[in-house]
């Protein structure tokens, strides 16, 4: 039932069947439980025992983000990590002025890494040693998940 849910779902699963529409299940008292957990460990644990990859609310933000044409990119520091929402197709001249309008006016350049070669070189000082790290100009069309610094 958690991951179809009931009856009612399934009639309204029905009822949109020709429409141009995505619906996605939530079960709410489960996401009060996952989000009451304390550790990532245990919430990762936990999802496995109900066979779920991701929390429902996870799912509904990725959606969200979706249907309105939006996606993140990050910046990384020393003493903060900082996400970004932009819409997607925006440059990376046009992403530094969601930061700041002055950050827009003034771009040359951005150091740009991947989230998925972040992740795997475990940070961007072994990205840049492992050739991971790119110079991206105005014009670089910002992914999801970037790092610019």
């Amino acid at each position: 039932m958690l991951l179809n849910g009931n009856r009612h779902v399934s009639n309204l699963k029905k009822s949109i069947d020709n429409e141009n529409a995505e619906m996605i299940v939530l079960a709410v008292a489960t996401e009060a439980d996952i989000n009451e957990l304390d550790s990532f460990e245990d919430r990762k644990e936990f999802l496995l025992d109900i066979g779920l990859r991701e929390p429902g609310s996870s799912v509904l933000i990725k959606k969200a983000y979706n249907l309105l044409n939006l996606q993140t990119y990050f910046t990384v520091g020393k003493k903060e990590v900082r996400a970004w929402t932009i819409e997607k197709g925006m440059t990376a001249q046009q992403s530094a002025g969601v930061i700041h309008s002055d950050f827009e006016k003034g771009f040359i350049r951005a150091e740009t890494i991947s989230y998925e070669d972040f992740i795997n070189c475990n940070g961007s000082n072994n990205a840049k040693t492992m050739g991971k790290l790119r110079l991206e100009g105005k014009d670089y069309l910002v992914k999801d998940g970037d790092i610019l610094l």
